[in-house]
């Protein structure tokens, strides 16, 4: 039996031109922890050369420390460009029996289209698919996972 859990209030930070090497993203989450800000879900894209776009969320209540640790981070990494977008609601499905089974994903993407969900960032586990989505979207995708689950 699968659950859904929504977190409210999502902040997601993009570092865009960031240095693709476990250096730098160490230093960024260093950064950040020594900040006391806690850094939920987590995305990378594969490096372009020498960067790559580095992706994560905190909640809202961290949005001014946020924007403090990134423009400390601009010293340092001064190519670094940050987007921010708030407001957001982490909306997860989880479920033991998913692990290894094939479609459990596609059903949880095709009930968010149907829903025309603006997703900003996905992420999964053996038993957990997390979706990021504008608060505007949560009350109908909810129904459409529950629906095609």
């Amino acid at each position: 039996m699968f659950d859904i859990t929504v977190k409210e209030d999502v902040t997601l930070i993009s570092l865009h031109d960031s240095p693709a090497n476990i250096h730098a993203i160490a230093q960024v989450f260093r950064c950040i922890a020594e900040a006391g800000i806690a850094v939920d879900m987590i995305s990378q894209t594969l490096p372009n050369g020498q960067h790559s776009n580095l992706s994560f969320t905190v909640d809202g209540e961290d949005f001014g420390g946020i924007l403090r640790v990134a423009a400390g981070l601009r010293e340092s990494y001064p190519d670094l460009k940050i987007s921010v977008s708030s407001g957001n609601c982490k909306i997860s499905v989880f479920d033991e029996q998913m692990n290894g089974v094939p479609g459990y994903a596609a059903k949880v993407f095709a009930a968010a289209a149907a829903a025309h969900a603006d997703i900003r960032m996905v992420t999964t586990s053996e038993c957990d698919i997390s979706m990021l989505v504008v608060q505007a979207d949560v009350e109908n995708t909810i129904r459409a996972i529950r629906e095609i689950l």
